[in-house]
């Protein structure tokens, strides 16, 4: 007879202690967001002669899944959702082998055409392998992002980036003369690291520049970026690049792997946000 009245006043407690935990962290949120701010103006007062912040991208609603645009997915047959289903990979609209050889060029393009030593100078990172672990995984990540929605293929070539990803790190560590215990304890600590990077970053491009700047604190800079200026200029760069990628074709993609980066500082940032439109004189030419 009491079963009732207990039921619904423990379930008033667990719904009070929620509603406290989710205003907690939204103020969390805020203080952050505010200690950002205060940095910023902190840094224009004393150098009226540097560039100030750039305005934050802000919002308080968070996509799932369902929300962000979607590919539609291609037909497959009976047969192919089976072989999947058991691990194996059905036929795809592409070649496998060029898929491979697009997607170890797309590797090759994240590691040569970066300029380490500069990221190593404006992050204030130490050139040390796992720094260089950390700038390639960002870049690795982008990838992984912009190639997921190429379907069957596109998920296919992933598998390939990421394993083309480990093999370049287990050759440079062997070549650094990492014996092969240390060598494989820091393989599986890059491991953790870079599965925890993608769910965190994969959350910040979804969300405000405040959840991206955590995620690269947390992820780049290994909690230890004390100077908000290092990571304004890594938020805005992750946007622009995110940007310029996404208008790339998925079909040369696929079949080329080819990626030319933004570079991390720009003289003009706004010239990838505004698309320069054409002028035109009295004639209309």
């Amino acid at each position: 007879m009491y079963r009732r009245p207990l039921q619904s006043a423990v379930r008033n407690v667990i719904n009070l202690t929620a509603s406290r935990a989710a205003v907690g962290k939204v103020l969390d949120q805020e203080a952050c967001f505010a200690r950002a701010l205060v940095a910023c103006e902190l840094a224009k007062a004393s150098s009226p002669c540097v560039t100030p912040c750039r305005t934050l991208h802000i919002t308080t609603q968070l996509y799932n899944v369902k929300e962000t645009p979607q590919h539609t997915e291609e037909e497959v047959g009976a047969f192919t959702k089976l072989i999947e289903a058991m691990g194996f990979t059905g036929p795809l609209k592409y070649n496998k082998w060029k898929i491979k050889i697009a997607a170890l060029r797309m590797y090759t393009c994240c590691v040569e055409r970066i300029n380490y030593d500069e990221f190593f100078e404006k992050c204030s990172l130490p050139d040390t392998l796992n720094s260089w672990f950390l700038v390639a995984q960002l870049h690795v990540w982008m990838c992984l992002v912009r190639m997921r929605q190429e379907g069957r293929a596109g998920k296919y070539m992933c598998r390939y980036i990421v394993h083309s990803m480990w093999e370049d790190v287990e050759q440079r560590s062997k070549i650094m003369g990492i014996d092969a215990i240390h060598r494989k304890e820091s393989m599986k600590a890059m491991t953790e690291t870079f599965y925890a990077a993608i769910f965190g970053y994969d959350e910040g491009i979804l969300s405000d520049d405040c959840v991206l700047a955590a995620a690269l604190w947390r992820n780049l800079f290994n909690r230890q970026c004390e100077d908000p200026k290092q990571l304004e200029l890594m938020v805005e760069y992750v946007r622009k690049q995110m940007q310029y990628i996404d208008a790339l074709d998925g079909e040369d993609l696929l079949l080329t792997g080819e990626v030319k980066w933004r570079p991390l500082v720009e003289e003009n940032a706004q010239s990838i946000l505004k698309v320069a439109t054409p002028t035109y004189n009295d004639a209309g030419l």
